[in-house]
């Protein structure tokens, strides 16, 4: 009885809490969409089996310690490149080509896995780690340990994402640099180092956009990039203006989340057909259908969870764990803050999914692995806070 006791105090129940209501909300947002999508299957159904497989992940995860973690980071992160590599000469009938893109194995019994949303959980133990030993053989901060850290990140980081951009998948490899993002700042980098790279980024972006947007003919001759290639800008910032051709589903978008107004049309009640709500543009049908309060519940929800990681990596003594937290809350944001922003035409599409919420067995197994990481945290955390033996 003890024992038993002693162990589920190591539970966070705040983030059991968190993530089941995050499991109702897609619960009842996928039931609705299907009803209207372009599919004929049972996806919440499908949607319950995948998590009853992740909190499975959870419960192996949790078991793991953080010595061990460090252990196997760089296997399964060897793990991951293998399998990004070997989806570029993988035979059709083994990797086929789904919407353009070469991202996902046929698994009997499973459908599709797609290997890369494992490879974030992966990168972000890699990096963790690179981080952590770097801090233990660099006792002295200088510019040029700074510098020799910063390109350790990069490279571990740049392996993965020139293999997701072979695919092609924009979506996956943002997050990729996300989470290079948020693992530098707190990496302990100089501000001065810092400062300057990404002053420079911003500079180079917004060249490329102004270029992109008011003179595609000087990148067309100089660089060889053809003018088509700049339609996912164009019919993001004008698309009403695409609106039977690329720009289709963010109009679509956009017509149904203004028409759920503040308290949306009810659970059920969808006038606004759009492709694909039951995945990428799952917050579109719950704006519709619980309007302005539901879409804000939703995103609080969120922000529960983010606190929650942000309080766990604080609380814990441990760096190898505050930069895991740390990468797991870019991944997530990141996330949220596309998916989102994509869906009412604040930011470009890109074809990601929102966390716990979209349908998808390869991204939510991939999201309750990283919270299992939380758990674990938590869990061994409290041991060795409460141990008598330490």
């Amino acid at each position: 009885m003890t024992t038993n006791k002693q162990t589920t105090s190591k539970i966070d129940y705040s983030l059991v809490l968190i993530l089941f209501l995050l499991f109702i909300s897609s619960c009842i947002a996928i039931y609705s969409a299907q009803t209207t999508g372009q599919y004929n299957e049972n996806f919440l159904m499908k949607q319950i089996v995948w998590y009853v497989i992740g909190i499975g992940l959870v419960a192996i995860v949790i078991t793991i310690d953080s010595d061990q973690l460090k252990k196997i980071s760089w296997y399964v992160y060897g793990l991951g490149l293998v399998l990004l590599a070997f989806l570029i000469v993988a035979p059709d009938s083994i990797a086929p080509v789904i919407n353009g893109a070469k991202s996902w194995y046929k698994v009997p019994g499973m459908g599709s896995l797609q290997p890369s949303e494992f490879v974030k959980v992966f990168l972000i133990l890699a990096l963790s780690r690179v981080i952590v030993e770097h801090r233990q053989k660099s006792q002295v901060k200088t510019i040029q340990t700074d510098l020799w850290l910063l390109f350790k990140l990069g490279m571990v980081t740049l392996a993965p994402l020139l293999l997701v951009m072979q695919q092609p998948d924009l979506g996956t490899s943002l997050v990729f640099i996300s989470i290079l993002l948020g693992m530098v700042f707190i990496s302990g980098i100089s501000w001065k180092i810092l400062t300057t790279i990404f002053g420079s980024a911003v500079v180079l972006i917004s060249t490329v956009f102004y270029f992109v947007l008011w003179h595609p003919e000087i990148l067309e001759k100089y660089l060889g990039v053809k003018e088509y290639k700049f339609g996912r800008i164009y019919f993001w910032i004008d698309p009403y203006n695409y609106q039977s051709s690329s720009g289709y589903q963010l109009v679509r978008s956009l017509l149904a989340i203004g028409s759920g107004e503040t308290t949306g049309k009810g659970f059920g009640t969808r006038e606004v057909y759009l492709p694909e709500s039951h995945s990428d543009f799952i917050f579109s049908v719950i704006g519709e259908e619980f309007g302005f309060i539901g879409a804000s519940l939703l995103i609080s929800f969120f922000f529960l969870l983010i606190y929650q990681i942000t309080k766990t990596g604080m609380e814990t003594k441990n760096d190898f764990y505050s930069c895991v937290c740390v990468g797991v809350i870019s991944m997530l944001t990141f996330h949220v803050f596309e998916n989102i922003g994509m869906t009412i035409g604040l930011l470009p599409i890109t074809g990601i999914p929102l966390p716990f919420i979209s349908y998808g067995g390869s991204s939510l197994m991939g999201n309750m692995l990283a919270m299992g990481l939380i758990f674990s945290i938590r869990y061994h955390y409290k041991k060795y806070m409460f141990s008598t033996s330490d």
